[in-house]
């Protein structure tokens, strides 16, 4: 069997500067999205990356030993079980920004946002806490983890912006992306349309998709050229 072409992050970075998840959501409909309860807490919302994964319970070590296996470019993708507890701050975010991360991502709490909320690395979390946790447990890095109510894989492709946070199979991110873009530009047709005076309903298949709807046949709401 031919082994699987290694992924070109580099051209799935360039797609997806170009897109919006909202875009990908369309393309891809069974693409998974993180709850909308992780919150970007610093002052960019906009990553994209490979995820280093790893699982902690209200002890953050793991996020440290996370953080010296990441490499420039890794989105962190931490595990906390959506507890309260701080298992992050503004050490980490300064180390990952020396270190080129894309951002941190954390299903539990985050601490000194004095520094955080202006950081320029994009970092999310479910709560906001000074509390933080212990030092004592180790932890497996870059096993298959949930997060944000959705599972991650080591590799896989994690992308966010203003809208929220999805994750993508590193096997069909370069295809998801590109249709993403495919959206983005009949999105763009149909601006144009709208600024130059055209209704919403001239810019869709309105009145076909409404008929067939009441007509009980199958269809599909599209944009017209």
């Amino acid at each position: 069997m031919t082994a699987p072409a290694p992924l070109d992050l580099d051209a799935v970075r360039r797609l997806a500067a170009e897109v919006e998840t909202t875009a990908i959501c369309d393309a891809a409909r069974d693409v998974r999205v993180m709850s909308p309860r992780l919150r970007c807490r610093s002052a960019s919302p906009v990553l994209c990356g490979p995820a280093v994964t790893v699982r902690c319970r209200g002890d953050f070590l793991g996020v440290v030993q996370a953080i010296e296996r990441a490499g420039a470019g890794d989105v962190l993708v931490v595990d906390g079980g959506g507890r309260e507890t701080a298992l992050a701050g503004e050490l980490f975010a300064r180390a990952a920004l020396h270190k080129g991360l894309a951002g941190i991502i954390v299903d539990g709490g985050y601490r000194d946002m004095r520094f955080v909320s202006g950081c320029p690395l994009p970092v999310y979390s479910r709560h906001v806490s000074p509390m933080a946790g212990t030092t004592t447990a180790l932890a497996d890095v870059n096993r298959t983890v949930a997060c944000g109510g959705v599972p991650v894989h080591a590799g896989d492709i994690v992308v966010a912006d203003h809208d929220g946070i999805v994750v993508l199979d590193p096997a069909t991110a370069l295809a998801q992306l590109t249709a993403a873009a495919a959206v983005m530009a009949a999105e763009a047709r149909v601006v144009e349309r709208l600024d130059a005076g055209a209704a919403l309903g001239d810019c869709l298949n309105l009145a076909e998709h409404t008929g067939r709807l009441a007509r009980g046949e199958p269809s599909r709401l599209r944009f017209t050229s």
